[in-house]
């Protein structure tokens, strides 16, 4: 054997032990926390009567006049406790593609049982899987609305960023709770 051949052997082995060694110092996986199995079910909130069109508007109303106390161009929906649409305001000058979207957050909200605030997170945590889930929209501004620990509705506010959409949301919510 030639000595070229024995050096390329050794040099080889001596890599395959060192890799070895490197690969046994590696920590153990972290534990997968979605493999965890909560003994309750999270966001196990019924669902009530739906929410009635004059308590709907008044919502809106309350989250327009906060909108327009900030010079914020919203659009505003709010839902029933079935998802489907009971009013809607559009602002003057409210971007046109938030009609759709402040509909969507306020859907959300309902069908997910939380704020859509809790969606943004989770995606911005890297939950990336919510991405895959019907209907998820991670944006903030989309909030149920209570009456009795029942989800009677849900509002979606959107047109500007994520926390004016939001602080508009919580005005309409606010007038319609106690």
């Amino acid at each position: 054997m030639s000595s070229k051949f024995i050096a390329f052997i050794s040099a080889l082995g001596a890599g395959l032990l060192v890799a070895s060694v490197t690969y046994a110092q590696q920590p153990p996986p972290k534990p997968n926390p979605f493999d965890v199995v909560p003994d309750k079910m999270p966001n196990d909130i019924p669902y009530g009567a739906p929410i009635s069109l004059d308590r709907a508007d008044a919502a809106l109303a309350a989250a327009v006049a906060d909108s327009k106390k900030h010079d914020w161009k919203m659009n505003c929906a709010v839902v029933d406790s079935g998802a489907n649409l009971v009013s809607f305001k559009r602002m003057d000058g409210a971007q046109l593609a938030s009609i759709a979207i402040a509909e969507h957050k306020a859907r959300a909200a309902v069908k997910f049982r939380r704020e859509t605030k809790a969606l943004e997170n989770g995606v911005q945590a890297g939950v990336t899987y919510l991405l895959t889930l019907d209907d998820v929209i991670a944006s903030r501004g989309g909030i149920p609305i209570m009456e009795g620990g029942k989800i009677i509705g849900g509002i979606g506010c959107s047109g500007g960023t994520g926390s004016q959409d939001e602080v508009v949301a919580k005005a309409g919510i606010a007038a319609v709770t106690k």
